[in-house]
């Protein structure tokens, strides 16, 4: 393992200027930041993508997704794709400009996405977490198979607090994403160092 990335998620929760603003402060310390906004149209989006770019967010490190058009026309990093997106080999083709990553559940799923050409996948929900009330985790067994049959990152997703961080990165994954943890802390300034610190850890230990 030569790395281990961080990957901050929109909660939806937050006005676009405050979550610009936080995300303005934070950048630095994460690698990726995943416009997750379900309920926003592609115009707002791409306000939202503007707005992050007023506050310095380089366009290279932010992800949108689903809206393969608004992360084309905005030329940001890459998209995250669903089960309900375009296929990740028809995105890989027409946008070659584009990180493509997948939201994946399963081993078969995230065989797929590799084999579709995905640049990544996000594999959870890891641990229990209030963003899926009722759906039973999927656990670190679960993330350490299937990390181990992919060639591509695994990131861990749900759940994922600094007091875990290291039994995950220990499973296999090649960092975590985390939505409220970070941008819904109190300061999500110290929060995202605490999260970096655990990774940094994380990574040190498997180094040795």
């Amino acid at each position: 393992m030569d790395y281990v990335k961080l990957h901050v998620i929109s909660t939806g929760n937050q006005e676009l200027e405050c979550l610009a603003k936080i995300i303005g402060s934070i950048y630095p310390y994460i690698d990726a930041i995943h416009i997750r906004e379900k309920t926003k149209t592609a115009k707002e989006i791409y306000e939202l993508v503007r707005l992050l770019f007023d506050n310095n967010v380089p366009l290279s490190k932010i992800i949108i997704n689903d809206r393969v058009d608004v992360a084309y026309v905005s030329k940001v990093g890459g998209v995250q794709l669903a089960y309900h997106s375009l296929s990740t080999d028809i995105v890989k083709n027409q946008f070659p400009s584009l990180k493509v990553g997948c939201s994946i559940h399963s081993v078969d799923e995230a065989q797929f996405a590799q084999q579709q050409g995905a640049d990544y996948v996000i594999f959870g929900h890891v641990f229990p977490t209030q963003s899926k009330p009722g759906l039973d985790a999927k656990g670190l067994d679960q993330l350490k198979i299937v990390s181990s049959s992919v060639a591509i990152p695994v990131f861990a997703i749900g759940g994922i607090k600094p007091s875990n961080v290291q039994e995950v990165i220990k499973a296999g994954a090649k960092g975590i994403a985390v939505m409220s943890g970070i941008l819904e802390a109190e300061n999500p300034l110290e929060a995202v160092k605490e999260y970096n610190q655990k990774l940094k850890e994380a990574f040190d230990e498997l180094s040795v």
